[in-house]
């Protein structure tokens, strides 16, 4: 029997995508793939390329060592100069995915994977509905402050892989897909879907209808009209009381889900780009001198909730960095979008193409929004 050889390039690609989709369950088993892939890269003999977007990227990771090498703490500041290792992954991505079969390919099996990863939080949502009836608690309260993680450690971070995936996968669904897979992307993006409403995080909700709105729009913009008709019906059945945590935006049940401590952490965030413009505290130092920084005229006892960052990414990175390497880091991202865009408009591009290209697009959109909320990049 004939074994199948695959080349060191072919190697390096498939180890590269096994890093890419292992994400969505370890974080350590992407790593070390990642440096395997990398190892396969550099054996193959295929020519390295850098994206067009290294420029501000480069500049970003120097403002980052700047503000650590200047910061009150500097070894603090270490974890975040060590994931500067994970940004390996565009290198690897850009050198060796550069065929269209080979991105869908990484993006149906990472559709796969958050489709069980869904699954398993639904089956933690089970439990934590009966949890919650076995301690005779109001479902709300108990489960508002504990949610479904799926494969990961923490809600907003399965949230913000069901988004991705959902907006990417759906694009694909939408502007260029096989026969054949749509059923099964279909079914995985349902599964991501439900787990993403049960999740019950708001900013997750919110980045992803933003993201949808934008593929809808380039699919056929009148069925936009019809978008609101399946959120009436979630809100008017309203299971597991998915209306009151969308009515908490406006009104929170008081400290439960209350954003009063965001409101106080971006303050105090705010304070801290006055008061260090140029380099900012340096890196990890927001979450060791926030409550410092927090203003007078708040009352004590604070208001419930995480004080461990600014809760806002664009504040985050300006207090941690400084205000120059927070616009390196928005450079970095208008460059990104603007290559897209001008994909987009080549009248000759291949569905495919231009299905990843709208939900690289999506994707951005929601993340960036999601961001106004959260400090949601970097969680390595």
């Amino acid at each position: 029997m004939k074994v199948a050889r695959i080349s060191m390039d072919e190697a390096a690609f498939y180890i590269t995508a096994a890093s890419v989709v292992s994400i969505l369950f370890s974080i350590a088993v992407s790593n070390i793939l990642m440096a395997l892939a990398l190892a396969a890269l550099f054996m193959s003999g295929l020519r390295i390329r850098f994206p067009r977007f290294w420029v501000p990227l480069a500049v970003f990771f120097a403002g980052t060592v700047i503000s650590m090498a200047l910061s009150t703490d500097p070894s603090s500041g270490r974890p975040q100069i060590r994931k500067f290792f994970v940004y390996l992954t565009v290198l690897l991505v850009y050198s060796t995915v550069r065929t269209l079969d080979r991105a869908r390919g990484i993006l149906l099996a990472g559709t796969g994977i958050i489709a069980f990863s869904a699954l398993w939080s639904l089956k933690q949502f089970a439990d934590k509905v009966q949890q919650a009836h076995a301690l005779g608690r109001s479902f709300y309260d108990y489960y508002t402050a504990e949610r479904i993680t799926g494969f990961m450690s923490h809600w907003m971070t399965i949230g913000g892989q069901e988004m991705m995936l959902i907006l990417m996968a759906g694009a694909m669904l939408l502007f260029g897909l096989e026969r054949r897979w749509r059923p099964w992307v279909a079914a995985a993006v349902a599964l991501a879907g439900v787990s993403l409403v049960v999740g019950f995080t708001r900013s997750i909700w919110f980045g992803t209808f933003c993201g949808a709105v934008y593929l809808i729009w380039f699919w056929r913009k009148w069925t936009l009209l019809l978008l609101p008709l399946p959120i009436l019906l979630l809100l008017l059945v309203n299971p597991f009381d998915v209306r009151e945590r969308v009515v908490s935006v406006f009104r929170p049940h008081g400290d439960t889900d209350s954003n009063e401590f965001r409101v106080v952490t971006r303050r105090a965030g705010v304070r801290m780009i006055k008061a260090h413009p140029w380099f900012g505290l340096g890196p990890e130092q927001v979450k060791a001198q926030l409550k410092d920084y927090i203003p007078e005229d708040v009352p004590r006892p604070l208001p419930t909730g995480w004080y461990g960052h600014a809760h806002n990414l664009y504040i985050q990175y300006a207090a941690e960095r400084g205000i120059p390497t927070l616009i390196a880091f928005l450079a970095m991202i208008a460059k990104i979008a603007w290559d897209f865009i001008k994909a987009l408009r080549n009248p000759r591009g291949r569905p495919e193409a231009r299905a990843l290209l709208h939900g690289a697009i999506a994707v951005m959109i929601g993340t960036l929004l999601v961001g106004y909320y959260e400090v949601n990049l970097g969680d390595s």
